[in-house]
Formats: C-alpha cells, structure tokens, sequence
C-alpha cells in the first residue's frame, strides 16, 4: 500500500477495525516515511457473472439496474429500502452461487419475480407485466392463478 502523501511503499498498520456492514476491514496506517497517517478499507472482491441479454450482448451484472426495476415495481408500495436491498441481495447471491461466467436475463427476472412475490403480490404483479409483457387483462388473471396455485 503506497502513501497517498509521498508515495513510499513502506508502512505500518496502527490499527484494524471491523466496518460497520461487517464487510470490510478499516485499518490505519503510518508511512514510515514521512510519518503522516492514512485510512484503507479491505473488502472482498466479489466476482459477479456477465449477463447475456435476449439479443445476446453481453454486460456486466449491474445491482443498480435490479434496484431500480425493483424500486419502481415497489412504488407507493408498503416495502421498506432494506427489504429491497435484502431482496437485491438475495437476487446476487444466487447468480454467484450458480458458479457461471454468464447468466441470462431471464434467469435474474425470474429470481427477482419470485422474490418479490415473497414481499409484495402487487409489486410482483408490476414487475412480471413489464417482465413478461403483458398485454392485456387475461395476462395478469393468468399470473394471479399461477400465484393460487403456489399458495396451495
């Protein structure tokens, strides 16, 4: 680790913190150098698949698009920001357990309806019409009897 102050690469740690997330480690520093202190962060690198879109492009995996699509689905909805993110959460956790280099889109929506089924029917109903391109009153009537039929 060089010394944001005098770039020498010798240094020592003062002190080393759990981070608040319990995710990263926050450890001081002192260049041995110029004597001059400085804070660094560790954190695990996760690796995260590419997504392969329908029109078969590749992209990176991207939480930010799953909250947004998640968040609109979720609008004027009684569902907390941190059940969104656990639900984010879970959603990434599952494309990396897969173990592949890609997913399709297709295999992130689907977890991400059925989650959101977990937290809110209307929010997944919201979701799957834009997911499933609904285009009329008997797509939705299919989706809530496919939804009976799991609550059996």
């Amino acid at each position: 680790m060089r010394c944001p102050y005098c770039a020498d690469a010798t240094n020592r740690v003062i002190d080393s913190r759990i981070g608040k997330d319990g995710a990263e480690i926050r450890r001081r520093r002192e260049c041995v150098e110029c004597g001059r202190r400085f804070t660094t962060r560790e954190r695990v690198e996760e690796v995260l698949p590419k997504i392969v879109k329908r029109d078969e492009r590749r992209e990176d995996f991207l939480r930010e698009k799953i909250v947004a699509a998640v968040r609109k689905a979720c609008e004027k909805r009684p569902v907390s920001a941190d059940d969104l993110d656990r639900l984010v959460d879970r959603v990434e956790r599952s494309a990396q357990e897969l173990g592949e280099k890609e997913v399709t889109t297709r295999f992130v929506g689907e977890r991400v309806l059925d989650e959101l089924v977990l937290v809110d029917t209307l929010a997944a109903a919201r979701y799957a019409s834009v997911f499933h391109n609904f285009q009329n009153s008997d797509d939705y009537a299919a989706f809530f009897r496919k939804l009976g039929e799991y609550e059996r």
